[in-house]
């Protein structure tokens, strides 16, 4: 059967951040209803974040020809399949660590790579990717909505029900024909002129990149845990899903407005900003459980991650060109994964023993970024710094 390829590429986006919907926030609380400690689910979300970076750092630039990247989403959604039935055999401490690592390792490059099948397809037809693209952030939102639902209704291997259908769902739709064969060179793989030790020593670079390990590395104990904490002290499953999609919500109207709120921002400016907001919404939510002040937390989550990240892209565009492709692997290994991770495992010791006095230890996270915030200037478009 074939698909108008637009439509393909909606249904990839829609049915992998449907799924990642269901993952991201309820896996925490599917492994506490299998008898797991905060200690080992803090290990176990934390390797997965591992198996996710080494994943999308590996296997994404392993394929250069964009000929090859439907064949190439296809292969990972099946493994990721593959693992995601494996939960069904067994919830060993062993099991589940290869089973969220496999998981994790497949599952990760999905989006680089769907990414790259979108740019290539931009070149070829006339597409609108932010209109395909936001099917994906759509159905992250029904998908934590509907998860939660279901949670308290069946219980927690709901969850698990979930996710294969998900990712079941990803993998048949991959397997439709797109109506645009994907057509370009081969990327090339030489490496920038910069070396990682020259890139890393400039004091703008890493004051940077340690500025954004803390800030995103703060929303680990959310990541992981805020269901399970919500859920400790009342809430259903039904509440949590909606109040993790009104945090994405207000991430998708601050992504689509950015331009109009934040035109004249510098990224140290949204560090500030970012960091700001990180102190007051972690501080808020280890001291506050009443439902008006969740809602606030979770509508901050546009200023403690989207800032953030919009930061980030600002500082790299900010940056000679030479430096632009290793410094925005750096960010995505640091910030968005590994920063995370570490986090993420201490993060279940610290839940073990303090509860909500986590959040304030990720509030605390915060502090040190408003002092590291990097000074900078533009090489290039003077927008993008004042």
């Amino acid at each position: 059967m074939e698909l108008r390829s637009t439509r393909w590429l909606a249904l990839s986006y829609f049915t992998y951040f449907f799924s990642y919907g269901i993952f991201l926030p309820f896996w925490g609380l599917w492994l506490k209803g299998e008898g797991i400690s905060s200690e080992s689910i803090g290990l176990l979300l934390g390797a997965g974040l591992v198996a996710r970076f080494l994943g999308t750092l590996i296997i994404s630039p392993s394929i250069k020809d964009p000929s090859h990247l439907i064949t190439g989403l296809r292969i990972l959604a099946l493994l990721t399949l593959a693992f995601a039935v494996g939960f069904w055999f067994g919830n060993g401490w062993a099991w589940l660590m290869i089973n969220i690592a496999g998981f994790s390792v497949f599952f990760g490059p999905l989006v680089p790579l769907t990414d790259a099948l979108a740019g290539t397809l931009q070149r070829q037809i006339n597409m609108d990717y932010g209109k395909v693209r936001v099917w994906g952030s759509i159905a992250f939102v029904i998908g934590s909505a509907v998860t939660g639902k279901l949670v308290e209704v069946y219980g927690h291997n709901a969850i698990l029900y979930a996710l294969t259908a998900g990712i079941a769902a990803m993998l048949l739709g991959m397997l439709l024909r797109p109506s645009v064969k994907p057509v370009g060179e081969p990327r090339e793989s030489g490496a920038p002129t910069i070396s990682w030790k020259a890139l890393l020593g400039e004091t703008p670079v890493w004051r940077f990149l340690l500025c954004v390990t803390l800030l995103q590395g703060a929303h680990a104990a959310y990541y992981g845990f805020s269901a399970i904490y919500w859920q400790d002290v009342g809430y259903s499953s039904t509440t949590i899903g909606y109040l993790w999609s009104l945090g994405v919500v207000a991430e998708v109207l601050v992504f689509t407005f950015s331009h109009q709120l934040f035109r004249r921002w510098s990224a140290r400016d949204l560090l500030l900003l970012s960091a700001v907001c990180g102190v007051v919404r972690w501080g808020m939510m280890g001291e506050f459980t009443a439902l008006p002040w969740l809602i606030v937390i979770q509508i901050l989550h546009c200023g403690t991650f989207t800032v953030c990240h919009l930061a980030g892209m600002r500082f790299i565009a900010s940056r000679p060109r030479d430096q632009v492709i290793r410094l925005q692997s750096v960010y995505s290994a640091l910030a968005m994964g590994g920063g995370v991770a570490i986090m993420t495992m201490v993060s279940g010791f610290l839940f073990e023993h303090l509860h909500a006095g986590l959040f304030w230890v990720m509030a605390l996270l915060a502090v040190p970024a408003m002092f590291l915030r990097p000074n900078v200037t533009p090489s290039a478009p003077a927008e993008t710094a004042r």
